[in-house]
């Protein structure tokens, strides 16, 4: 993988104008500027879905999706062996309140043993922030759950958009992040990311096989919680290079290595 990405940068180095660009931007700039256009594609991904679903025109393709996945003769029946089911509801806990916090706790006070007490409190305000918009935005849209299915879970909330799979790509993300940012392999950085994607992607996922959400409300919930993890993800950045928050290194301020 890493072989890929050094022949993709090649390419682009010896393109006329773009390469001296790049030449002339560092490695930690053309990051953040990757991140930046990432979170800007998660917010407006999230718009468009968002008004696809307030004008209701995503019904269609969400049914047919929905109904895809199940047994035609019997709608109570997730296609796949019943150890499938019984999987996809262990993915989709990855996702739940209970294990989300959990881990968001460990990483904090990681951070606060770690004597960054700043970054620790930079996560906790992001994933509370990202639940506290989740929750916002769920009351503001009032989207029902799906009824063409039997529900593989119970659920308490509205819809749109999915909870687990914003929350999941927030904390999974942002973890995944702070992770990289210690290493210095480019390797382990893509495996450390990949490995958050992943997790973020199963539990969106699940929520859709156990018929407890739209797949719109999936989709969006992904594109919103990327985008936030990337936005904190910025924050964290710039007030490392203020001196506001602990750099990798333990000391404030200062720019800090490049990064994840």
């Amino acid at each position: 993988m890493t072989t890929v990405f050094q022949r993709g940068r090649r390419r682009l180095d010896s393109l006329p104008v773009i390469g001296p660009l790049l030449a002339s931007v560092s490695a930690m700039e053309r990051a953040t500027l990757m991140v930046i256009a990432s979170s800007a594609i998660g917010f407006y991904a999230f718009f468009k879905v968002a008004d696809e679903v307030a004008e209701g025109d995503t019904g269609r393709i969400d049914r047919d999706i929905l109904l895809a996945l199940r047994n035609p003769l019997d709608a109570s029946d997730p296609l796949g062996p019943p150890w499938l089911e019984e999987t996809m509801r262990d993915f989709t806990a990855l996702g739940g309140t209970g294990v989300l916090t959990l881990l968001t706790v460990l990483a904090v006070v990681f951070l606060l043993l770690t004597r960054k007490r700043h970054a620790a409190l930079l996560v906790a305000v992001s994933v509370a922030g990202g639940t506290a918009l989740s929750q916002a935005l769920k009351w503001g849209f009032d989207r029902p759950r799906p009824d063409l299915v039997p529900h593989g879970m119970a659920v308490y909330s509205q819809s749109f958009p999915s909870g687990h799979a914003m929350l999941s790509a927030v904390v999974y993300l942002t973890l995944g992040a702070l992770l990289a940012r210690t290493q210095a392999r480019t390797r382990v950085k893509v495996f450390l990311f990949g490995s958050a994607t992943v997790l973020t992607m199963v539990v969106g996922v699940s929520r859709i096989y156990l018929g407890v959400h739209w797949p719109t409300d999936v989709l969006g919930g992904w594109a919103l919680g990327a985008a936030w993890a990337a936005a904190c993800w910025l924050l964290m950045v710039w007030l490392q290079r203020k001196g506001e928050v602990e750099a990798e290194n333990g000391t404030g301020g200062g720019n800090g290595p490049g990064p994840g």
